[in-house]
């Protein structure tokens, strides 16, 4: 299946997608790692426009298409990336998850986005202002939320799993894989 992660910068969405894809044993697609990567050949520079979810797009198919599990995780800001990661499950012939994940509680936001380092080198992370004034369209189709404010990684992950689970049963229930 596709489990694709979106949300604002300090929301928590890599930390839960790694913690999910250790859990259920699936590769996780990382768009912050394919655009500093591209930005590291010298090909480019930030920003680099629609070039990393292209990559992972085609990433993700591929590991899809060799029957793996796959996380795609990135901020998923637009309705067009969004139906792009939709038409990478279809393509591939499998079941996609979507999750915002969003942090309701704007001091607690605001502090993780001031407070944190990058753990991709040279990534530069925006500031609280940036992500503020960031372009990020509302989900206007049927998603899982997951709030992580005043939750650790662990409480956010349990919350997920059973959605998760629910999603899965009811794809068995309809006889889909």
């Amino acid at each position: 299946m596709l489990i694709v992660i979106g949300g604002l910068p300090g929301t928590g969405k890599t930390t839960l997608a790694r913690l999910l894809a250790a859990r259920i044993g699936a590769v996780h697609v990382r768009i912050d790692t394919i655009e500093q990567a591209i930005v590291r050949s010298g090909l480019a520079q930030h920003p680099l426009g629609s070039v990393g979810y292209t990559v992972g797009y085609a990433l993700a198919e591929e590991h899809l298409e060799q029957g793996h599990s796959v996380i795609a995780e990135s901020v998923n800001p637009l309705a067009i990336t969004r139906d792009a990661w939709q038409g990478v499950g279809a393509k591939a012939g499998v079941p996609t998850l979507e999750v915002e994940v969003i942090c309701s509680d704007p001091a607690e936001h605001r502090h993780r986005v001031t407070s944190r380092s990058s753990d991709v080198p040279g990534l530069p992370l925006p500031d609280w202002q940036q992500v503020l004034n960031r372009d990020y369209e509302p989900w206007d189709r049927e998603h899982v939320i997951v709030d992580t404010a005043g939750q650790d990684p662990e409480e956010s992950l349990t919350w997920l799993l059973r959605h998760l689970e629910h999603f899965t049963s009811g794809l068995r229930d309809s006889g889909k894989k």
